[in-house]
């Protein structure tokens, strides 16, 4: 079998550009490198190095030997990597869920950074709406959301990072009427309006903006939503900042007025409080507190 010391020697000795140069970088003497060069020899049934020359160079058959054994050298720094890294008490594992009205961009920016700062570390990332990301973290299945939290809610450590405006919007068109600052949600009771699945599965599902006996689409996710509204199918609430272009555009039109108000969504980044948390998932929290501190607010999302 080749072993690991055969093959760091053999890099030595190929950087060095000699044996007696393998010998000294590795603190070895010069035989011994000799012998174990001639062991692998033996093991693999062909030259690695053509001795004829002054200098010790490799066959032909050596050169691509070598160059397959340079990724099992990698890969073997990168698990002495990987165990140091573990055993300094870092998990090897963050899950984390995104809220549907938490803005994307600015978020995966954090995420970004920390994945470049901590490589060993698998990111596990779910969006979830609604209710859906608190009963993931209330049931142990994430270390992290970004979402919103009742500040109040004793069972959540929270920093807010974000504010985000939810307006209702309509295609033009839509409606049978010119709506005005006046317009109450009476007027649209007649009209389909879109809204989101609350994702969670257990607890109490939440009711935002939702018109009692209004015919309704459902849909899974923010982007389909907003599809809907674009192609005059429904009405419905959007995150500002996901439609703040198509209605400068007059592609949609805002339905916020005297009567019909939008509301502001506190974006956190939200963990269990009485949770366990790791150093890589307080590197994590810490990194969300940088973002906090950067951004006077972040235009975002509303229900």
């Amino acid at each position: 079998m080749i072993s690991l010391r055969q093959l760091q020697t053999l890099d030595a000795v190929v950087r060095g550009g000699s044996f007696k140069a393998g010998a000294e970088t590795l603190h070895k003497s010069h035989p011994s490198v000799i012998n174990l060069m001639r062991s692998l020899e033996e093991h693999i049934g062909f030259a690695l190095f053509d001795r004829s020359g002054y200098r010790t160079r490799l066959t032909e058959a050596g050169e691509a030997f070598y160059k397959r054994s340079l990724r099992i050298l990698q890969e073997q720094g990168e698990l002495d990597a990987l165990a140091e890294f573990l055993k300094g008490g870092n998990e090897a594992r963050m899950r984390i869920v995104i809220g549907d009205v938490t803005p994307l961009d600015e978020t995966l920016q954090v995420l970004r950074d920390f994945a470049r700062q901590h490589p060993h570390v698998q990111l596990d990332l779910d969006f979830e709406n609604l209710s859906g990301p608190r009963e993931r973290l209330l049931d142990g299945e994430t270390d992290l959301i970004i979402h919103y939290v009742n500040p109040s809610d004793p069972r959540f450590e929270s920093q807010k990072i974000s504010k985000v405006k939810i307006i209702p919007v309509v295609a033009p068109g839509f409606l049978e009427f010119e709506p005005d600052s006046d317009t109450r949600y009476a007027a649209l009771r007649p009209y389909t309006q879109c809204i989101i699945r609350d994702t969670a599965r257990r607890i109490e599902k939440e009711n935002y903006f939702i018109l009692d006996e209004a015919h309704c689409i459902t849909v899974a996710d923010q982007h389909t939503k907003k599809s809907i509204i674009v192609q005059g199918m429904a009405w419905g609430h959007m995150p500002e900042f996901m439609v703040k272009r198509e209605v400068e555009e007059g592609a949609l039109l805002s339905l916020e007025g005297r009567r019909i108000k939008g509301s502001v969504v506190n974006i956190v980044a939200a963990r269990l409080a009485d949770g366990h948390k790791g150093k890589t998932a307080q590197q994590l929290w810490e990194n969300f507190t940088v973002m906090a501190h950067a951004a006077e607010t972040m235009t975002g999302v509303d229900y």
